[in-house]
């Protein structure tokens, strides 16, 4: 198999690469699953305290992977992918350290779950982001577990709706990102030097505090919010918008 995420340490910091150019980052399963791995390995390698997930190219996170349901049950799909992005969200929340996106491209649908989940989120002045799910006939419905605690109510009643997009200017005003950065690199290193003073116990304590409440939503709506995601995916708009993406062509229903 080739490698999607490549796993790296300097000093107390453990680097996830997202590396899967063909999709844009997609989150396939391979992907998700290397992700799992190097979660794994930084909580087992000895004086890791700080983890950040990164990119390389121009997109973050494109979302879920629509071409890897080519051949497949529509309903095996889209059950093993929303329980796949599920698992990968509350992985993050959960994690014993601080998690840092590290953001300098676009992220699309299912990518912006993956900042929300994020501790600290740091995003190029030139990074867009959108929401696009409403276009193709679903909803960003387990994304919201992470998205809904950190965005305005208001930012989230326009962006989950419009699909349109915005800027990381914007996503540090409401909430979804911490900073906008010019120098993301610097940035991320400014923050990591700060983080790594902390002891194992401090940082996964402080931590906790901070997303004892996300992860108690999270597991009262994961399950429902799963099924929705899945329901939505094997609907008659659903799959006509997915054809016609395959197809490259309008769907049906488009004005």
């Amino acid at each position: 198999m080739s490698s999607l995420v490549h796993y790296t340490v300097e000093g107390n910091v453990a680097r996830l690469t997202l590396d899967s150019p063909h999709n844009r980052n997609a989150l396939s399963t391979a992907l998700v699953n290397q992700l799992h791995q190097g979660l794994t390995d930084a909580t087992e390698e000895s004086g890791v305290r700080a983890v950040v997930l990164t990119h390389t190219g121009g997109t973050f996170c494109a979302g879920a992977d629509l071409a890897e349901a080519a051949g497949r049950d529509p309903g095996d799909v889209a059950v093993d992918r929303a329980r796949e992005l599920t698992d990968l969200l509350r992985r993050i929340l959960e994690l014993p350290m601080p998690v840092i996106a590290a953001v300098d491209g676009h992220v699309r649908a299912g990518g912006l779950g993956l900042v929300g989940a994020c501790d600290i989120a740091v995003a190029g002045s030139n990074s867009t982001f959108a929401l696009t799910e409403a276009r193709i006939g679903v909803a960003p419905s387990i994304i919201s577990l992470t998205l809904l605690p950190k965005m305005t109510a208001r930012a989230a009643g326009r962006y989950f709706l419009t699909g349109e997009k915005f800027g990381a200017q914007e996503a540090a005003d409401f909430g979804l990102i911490t900073l906008a950065a010019d120098d993301v690199t610097a940035t991320v290193s400014a923050l990591t030097a700060q983080i790594v003073r902390g002891s194992p116990q401090g940082l996964a304590a402080s931590k906790a505090l901070t997303t004892a409440a996300i992860l108690a939503a999270f597991d009262e709506r994961a399950e429902e919010l799963t099924e929705q995601s899945a329901k939505l995916f094997t609907s008659e708009e659903a799959r006509e918008r997915m054809l016609a993406f395959l197809q490259k062509r309008p769907p049906n229903w488009a004005n």
